[in-house]
């Protein structure tokens, strides 16, 4: 049966906290499509397909097609960061995208200016900021951020908003009491809690709010118990955390194959360099733990080593991230991979891989924001699993291990649409094409 879906209606508002490189490249990547100087390379809502039906029905609409999501046409942009220049400049600055592209949407990226942000030096250490907000405690900071969503609202004319969070990595901590219930966290707001983080703040104003959240770093943010809590109260969807880009993308490519096939792998050593500020970011140790542990925990979930100890139990993982100013937004990876095949004979796999991350990064965004208004507009409340695919530390209810295998959360993504639509799902047994077959004969 279909379920209920409001239609996508007048415009909507994707705001960010966080106008880098991510964020900038991925609104002139919009507004250079909405030209058609560009095409929608890496979106899955806008150039995927998925099949409905038997395989013998031929039915493979884009998803676009497929399910109402928001036009790239009603899509307005705002956003907050630290520095007070515009998105065009942000984006120049930034040095992603081609200057002469640039050009070509400086009237629209120019009238983007960012709001104050929310900032705390001790959760970012290597980022000074000059336009943030400021306030008595963390509870008003958090009221200013709800002010600043419903004015942009009113002064866009937007019908709904969603918010991706596009900021920095913010420094490791865990679930503390003050993260437990709303009342905690709320209390927590009020009496200024040091483990109460910016992105927490932007997060809490959001989903008091009913709008959708999404946690682009692997920061805590909306992953504890008082805003999953509060998203179910308020009836909003909310998702993370750290979208899938680079290594971790290749790593969720490839060590299913290899798990699918009982290959075993002794080591597996990643290290990269990049120069954005992201990089900047990640040279301070307590940053780079954040990011560690969302990293570490693919290669566990995929391959299992508990259940498959005599291929896996002895993996040895190591990650690095190395700050490089010359490389920019381009950055470069390099893993080695130590396998082993039948009769223990052993194997090298070596992957060099120079992407941009910003070009990796920009695609999610905008899917992220559309699948979220799609479940906002479709009464689908919490947390959003189906969204996975687009994250390296997914977010799970708490009694449940998170998936990283990329085509398992493809699968489910699709399902999901496929539910929503009131198709039959498909499990890609195919028996019942031969059974048909031998009951003719």
């Amino acid at each position: 049966m279909k379920e209920e879906i409001l239609p996508a209606e007048g415009k909507l508002g994707i705001l960010m906290p966080g106008l880098g490189a991510v964020a900038t490249t991925f609104i002139a990547g919009v507004e250079a499509i909405k030209k058609e100087l560009a095409s929608p390379i890496g979106s899955l809502t806008q150039m995927g397909s998925l099949r409905l039906g038997k395989r013998t029905e031929n039915r493979y609409p884009k998803i676009k097609d497929f399910v109402p999501l928001a036009s790239l046409n009603d899509i307005v942009f705002g956003g907050w960061d630290l520095y007070k220049d515009n998105v065009y400049e942000a984006a120049m600055h930034a040095k992603v995208l081609d200057a002469h592209l640039l050009l070509s949407i400086k009237e629209e990226l120019s009238a983007i200016e960012p709001m104050t942000a929310v900032f705390d030096k001790s959760y970012v250490y290597n980022l000074d900021g000059e336009n943030v907000k400021t306030g008595a405690t963390k509870y008003d900071l958090a009221l200013q951020v709800m002010e600043d969503i419903k004015n942009f609202q009113e002064t866009n004319n937007c019908s709904r908003v969603v918010m991706v969070w596009c900021g920095s990595t913010e420094k490791y901590i865990q679930e503390a009491p003050v993260h437990a219930t709303i009342e905690s966290f709320e209390a927590g707001l009020k009496d200024n809690d040091p483990l109460i983080a910016p992105s927490m703040i932007y997060a809490y104003a959001a989903i008091h709010m009913g709008v959708p959240f999404a946690n682009g770093a692997p920061n805590l943010t909306c992953d504890i118990p008082a805003l999953v809590e509060l998203a179910k109260e308020t009836k909003t969807p909310i998702g993370g955390k750290d979208f899938k880009t680079g290594q971790t993308l290749m790593k969720t490519i490839l060590a299913p194959g290899l798990q699918a096939r009982a290959l075993g792998i002794h080591g597996w050593f990643s290290t990269n360099i990049l120069g954005n500020r992201d990089g900047l970011v990640l040279d301070h140790p307590d940053n780079f733990k954040t990011k560690e542990v969302s990293k570490l925990g693919v290669l566990e979930d995929i391959l299992q080593p508990n259940l498959n100890p005599e291929l896996y139990g002895d993996l040895y993982h190591k990650i690095r991230i190395n700050y490089y100013p010359p490389h920019g937004d381009n950055k470069e990876s390099w893993d080695n991979i130590d396998i082993f095949g039948w009769l223990g004979y052993k194997m090298q796999i070596k992957i060099n891989f120079l992407c941009k991350d910003s070009i990796l990064a920009a695609p999610i965004v905008l899917d992220l924001a559309l699948f979220l208004d799609l479940a906002k507009r479709a009464q689908m409340s919490g947390i959003q699993e189906w969204l996975s695919f687009y994250f390296k530390s997914p977010q799970t209810a708490p009694e449940l291990d998170a998936m990283h295998d990329i085509f398992k959360q493809l699968m489910k993504l699709q399902n999901t649409l496929r539910h929503i639509m009131g198709e039959d799902l498909i499990t890609h047994l195919g028996l019942d094409y031969y059974q048909e077959l031998v009951e003719a004969l």
